[in-house]
């Protein structure tokens, strides 16, 4: 029971290649096909983001928590992230500038974070960090939602779209939602970086 929450984030890890190899081949599909494949992005990317709160919950409940799934559950988090990114510009979602900011910040903490081990910092995640990314999953899961719906007609039986959101273009209200979890995630990111520089000052 103990390997329980590892191997949750392991699937998470697996369901982000679904997500990414789902997208990126719809981008080039015929329509029926490019539709049935988004619906497949959304229901492995709405697993993946649950087991995002399952693998943590547990591994405490448990008493399981372990310097693997320490590694592991940042980098399942981001790389889950990344994949949606890239898969919803590969099926013409215009996100490219919220994106890559969100996708700079990620990168350039991890770089941040990896540059203070070796001198025995660590930057402490901080509440707001931990919204930012219910947030990004949050955002990312209505557009994939809203990419998918038709697609989700197909494979799931009696579904018939939750009103009309398969039949609209991404709305404005959607990437708005994205533009805000990208706003935030900019800020978290200034957050770390001055936290940085104030440890690395201090130090003798």
């Amino acid at each position: 029971m103990k390997a329980l929450p590892n191997i949750l984030t392991i699937g998470r890890l697996v369901l982000t290649l679904v997500v990414l190899a789902c997208l990126a081949a719809a981008g080039g599909a015929a329509d029926a096909l490019k539709t049935e494949l988004q619906g497949w992005a959304f229901l492995a990317f709405v697993v993946a983001a649950v087991t995002d709160f399952f693998d943590g919950w547990l591994a405490r409940k448990l008493k399981a928590e372990s310097l693997l799934g320490a590694i592991l559950d940042p980098i399942a988090d981001k790389a889950l992230v990344a994949a949606a990114i890239v898969g919803l510009l590969a099926v013409g979602v215009p996100i490219a500038l919220s994106g890559g900011l969100i996708l700079f910040r990620e990168f350039a903490v991890s770089a941040l974070r990896e540059t203070l081990a070796p001198k025995g910092l660590r930057l402490k995640v901080t509440v707001l960090a931990k919204w930012k990314t219910t947030l990004q999953l949050v955002a990312l899961a209505v557009m994939l939602y809203i990419q998918g719906a038709r697609g989700l007609m197909m494979i799931v039986p009696g579904f018939t779209g939750l009103g009309l959101a398969c039949y609209l273009r991404m709305p404005v209200w959607a990437l708005g939602l994205f533009w805000l979890a990208a706003a935030i995630t900019l800020w978290t990111g200034l957050e770390y970086a001055l936290a940085a520089r104030k440890a690395l000052k201090a130090q003798p």
